[in-house]
């Protein structure tokens, strides 16, 4: 009974989400869509150029093709953060605008990566397409506080800025009324939706790639993008978000600093750094038990189970994760995802077998759709809302570093299964451990008034 309990709460939340999705009449709902549309056309263009990258070519060959895909993953970051992330704040529609830039952008670039799909142009045009996935998902995390306000304003929910936890509501609505529910599971419904999309867009993909190519992918791709364009169009634009009458505590006085030091508040610097690490063992996994695989000659299928089990596990992170956040804070939960990976990855080392593996990358999965929500809502509560754009380019630059930077650990260096588990084990252990003293050591020290709330929790 409690597995079907589970299984039906887990319904439940996909339900509720996808009920969101349809109701263009909320702010949300249209953010959905373009979440929905955004996700859908990069799953088309994952499985347009799947299978060249990788498993076509020997063991050998494909590390240094593995190299460039991690540099060129990389590399659109070094574009969004500097150039792109202070256009993002520049006016009240300046958000919008960048997502319908996104999407427009892939739009036109997809039908010239399906005519140089054998030609050295699509490195470049592959860069582009990757520089304007990075400004919609950095755009996204800016524009939760933006909906999420049209929302309250809607139902006349208003958030009290000397509250404790700034994403609970200071008034309570009428009975049956929508609620407020918290910057955390915005970003995870968001999240769920959009993984959703993946899974449903990859069928038709897959049959498109069958009867015409990876060309007649990227065409399909193409039409997607120009609907996410559309969708995006139809965003409300607002006004900045004043959540009191005077500035937060923890903002800097001076808005160009404020732009240099996004990570001033404590738990942002912090769950920052946990974050980062759960998504620096994520890429250390996928490389790790691809090159494992390679190695002892497994059947390619195992590799595609061990991908599905990620999925699967993202999946059930995001529809555990609003029920979670009612009962515990954000810092907490990432506490939580680190343990998981602990547990996991012991358990992977002591079993060292495949189907461990794919067990662990279960695991993983929920670890990550745990920790990623709960950083991005620190990110949104924390973060002066003027400088949110900036903000959440720099923490993608250092995530994505700190992915690309696990990744390579088993591409140049050849471990075993067993090996790489003892290191995630260790590796989680240790940043558990310090992400827990380090909130601890907090405790007493001369912080804002408005940060002692959630440093005690």
């Amino acid at each position: 009974m409690p597995v079907t309990n589970r299984l039906r709460g887990m319904w439940s939340q996909a339900g509720g989400a996808l009920a969101e999705l349809f109701d263009q009449d909320r702010p949300f709902g249209r953010l959905a869509l373009v979440q929905v549309l955004m996700i859908a056309g990069d799953t088309l263009v994952t499985i347009s150029l799947a299978g060249s990258l990788f498993f076509s070519i020997s063991p050998q060959a494909a590390k240094g093709k593995v190299l460039l895909y991690l540099l060129i993953t990389f590399a659109p970051f070094a574009v969004v953060s500097p150039l792109l992330g202070p256009m993002i704040d520049r006016s009240r529609g300046a958000r919008r605008a960048m997502v319908v830039l996104s999407a427009l952008g892939r739009a036109a670039v997809a039908p010239f990566m399906a005519r140089d799909l054998h030609s050295l142009l699509l490195f470049p045009e592959a860069f582009v397409i990757l520089v304007l996935s990075k400004l919609y998902s950095v755009t996204k995390g800016a524009l939760v506080p933006e909906m999420a306000e049209q929302e309250d304003a809607a139902i006349g929910v208003h958030l009290d800025p000397q509250a404790p936890d700034l994403s609970m509501p200071s008034e309570v609505p009428a009975a049956g009324a929508p609620v407020h529910r918290g910057y955390a599971e915005w970003n995870s419904r968001l999240t769920l939706l959009g993984t959703m999309a993946g899974f449903v867009a990859s069928v038709p993909a897959i049959a498109v790639l069958k009867l015409a190519g990876a060309a007649g992918v990227l065409v399909l791709t193409a039409l997607v993008f120009l609907a996410g364009a559309i969708a995006a169009f139809r965003l409300p634009t607002v006004r900045r978000i004043r959540r009191g009458p005077a500035a937060p505590a923890t903002a800097p006085a001076d808005p160009h600093l404020a732009a240099l030091q996004p990570v001033a508040h404590p738990e942002v610097l912090l769950g920052l750094t946990a974050n980062a690490v759960l998504r620096g063992i994520a890429g250390f996994l996928v490389f790790l038990i691809a090159f494992g695989l390679r190695r002892s000659h497994a059947p390619l299928w195992w590799y595609g189970i061990v991908l599905g089990a990620t999925g699967v596990g993202a999946l059930i992170g995001l529809t555990v994760m609003p029920r979670l956040r009612r009962v515990a804070s954000e810092p907490h939960i990432l506490v939580v995802a680190m343990v998981l990976v602990v547990v996991g990855a012991i358990f992977a080392a002591l079993i060292d077998n495949l189907a461990a593996q794919a067990t662990l990358a279960l695991i993983i999965g929920i670890a990550g759709a745990l920790g990623q929500p709960s950083f991005d809502a620190m990110t949104q509560r924390y973060v002066p809302v003027e400088v949110q754009g900036r903000a959440f380019a720099r923490f993608a630059t250092r995530q994505q570093l700190i992915w690309v930077l696990g990744a390579l650990i088993p591409v140049i260096l050849p471990l075993s299964l067993f090996q790489g588990d003892v290191i995630i084990a260790v590796v989680a252990t240790v940043a558990g451990v310090g992400y827990v003293l380090s909130r601890l050591s907090l405790k007493g020290r001369a912080v804002p008034r408005s940060a002692q709330g959630d440093l005690g929790r």
